[in-house]
């Protein structure tokens, strides 16, 4: 048997290796779809029609979420850029043009009428549901701001409810007979 001998640079085994990070449906971005599915959030993934095509867009109430690794868009990036060792420069000035590159798309979906959230790779893995609620808050907050689910005010005074309907009489006997 003969052994093969990699003969790939250390520059071309990184290449492939950064070649294979995916960028879509990584695991933390299921993870808070499935907590938002679960909880019957209905949603886009990767939404291109926007800025920044976020990991999950809520449409009917332009909502973009992102779910932002802690190191590809630097999470406690000061403290963190002291403690890199290998290709310092190269790793520096990309994860700064990331932080550069999200605060931009966040500004131009802003602008165009969108509630952005970001949440970090820690956040989702530590507590999925309360990411998932801090959602869910700000649809009802939205929803609240827009006169209500299904355009109804939740404050009218004008309007009062019609009372419910209640039997005549209760009965109690389900017999065919």
């Amino acid at each position: 048997m003969v052994k093969k001998i990699d003969t790939r640079t250390d520059e071309e085994k990184r290449s492939y290796t950064m070649s294979r990070i995916k960028g879509k449906a990584t695991m933390i971005e299921v993870l808070l779809q499935k907590a938002l599915w679960r909880q019957g959030i209905r949603y886009r993934k990767n939404y291109r029609k926007v800025p920044g095509s976020p990991d999950i867009a809520i449409t009917k109430h332009k909502i973009a979420i992102f779910c932002d690794g802690d190191f590809w868009h630097g999470k406690d990036w000061e403290q963190k850029k002291l403690r890199l060792k290998n290709n310092r420069d190269y790793w520096i000035k990309k994860i700064e043009r990331n932080i550069e590159r999200d605060k931009r798309f966040t500004g131009e979906l802003q602008e165009q009428g969108w509630h952005v959230l970001r949440f970090w790779e820690t956040e989702i893995k530590s507590d999925v549901d309360a990411c998932a609620n801090t959602i869910i808050a700000l649809i009802h907050e939205i929803e609240y701001e827009n006169g209500g689910k299904y355009g109804v005010e939740y404050e009218d005074s004008t309007h009062t409810p019609a009372p419910l309907m209640v039997a005549e009489e209760e009965r109690t006997d389900y017999s065919t007979d």
